[in-house]
């Protein structure tokens, strides 16, 4: 059973979070039966960046009902676009989701440490897909990681916490049109590991072989927690997009 957090007061604030969850959460759990191990591992107040594996359009509702279960505010990075649609806009700036813009090197590096920074001053977690979209590899692993997470948690010594899921696909695969609701509550498994540690880093933040550094650890550090909720080994080389013709679209990250 996932413990509910008693230090939090993200979930026992009156929030627009509530209708919202009122709504989904039991439409979700309909759907799945979502089991959370690990759920200490998230911090119960303060900042954090959690980064979970993707590979299915309906697993950012896993990951949220996941979060809100253990007592956080489920805050994502989304396309800055997004922002700019009405009432849909105005749903994400209320609930305090970080806009993503796809900018130069330098405005981009700025704008990650406004982000980190706001993070800290408000105590907020928000969820970075580090993979940017949909993993390309034929067999759902992880594939490549952008530097995106890493970037805000280097920003500010912010907690980076990963996480992995795995059955979301039996609801909905990747790529696939609609639902498989039938039967209903199918098994959906979420694990959160230890913050990956990237202390280390701190200092080289703008160099791009650090970034490049703590993003693979991200990567190893979900891998292996897949790998767990699978009971198999992870290919011994991560699937690149790049490598094997493949178009990188729908990222939210950089």
């Amino acid at each position: 059973m996932t413990p509910v957090s008693s230090g939090s007061g993200e979930k026992s604030r009156p929030s627009l979070f509530w209708p919202v969850a009122a709504i989904v959460v039991p439409l979700v759990s309909l759907i799945a039966k979502v089991r959370v191990t690990g759920a200490e591992k998230l911090p119960r107040t303060g900042a954090f960046v959690l980064a979970p594996n993707h590979y299915s359009e309906f697993d950012p509702l896993i990951v949220a009902l996941a979060v809100w279960r253990i007592g956080r505010a489920p805050r994502f990075m989304a396309k800055e676009s997004l922002f700019k649609v009405p009432v849909l806009g105005w749903v994400l700036r209320r609930t305090g989701m970080i806009p993503v813009a796809r900018t130069s090197s330098a405005s981009s590096a700025k704008l990650t440490m406004k982000q980190s920074a706001e993070l800290v001053e408000h105590g907020r977690g928000v969820i970075v897909y580090p993979e940017g979209t949909l993993t390309r590899d034929p067999e759902l692993w992880p594939m490549r990681g952008k530097s995106g997470a890493v970037r805000l948690a280097l920003a500010d010594g912010i907690p980076l916490i990963p996480m992995a899921q795995w059955g979301t696909q039996e609801i909905m695969g990747r790529y696939q049109k609609g639902l498989s609701l039938w039967p209903l509550r199918k098994p959906v498994q979420v694990i959160i590991g230890d913050p990956v540690d990237v202390s280390d880093l701190r200092g080289r933040a703008g160099e791009q072989s650090a970034l490049n550094e703590a993003t693979n650890r991200l990567m190893n550090a979900i891998t292996a927690l897949l790998e767990e909720l699978r009971d198999e080994k992870a290919p011994a080389e991560r699937w690149n997009p790049t490598s094997h013709g493949q178009k990188e679209t729908g990222r939210l990250d950089s």
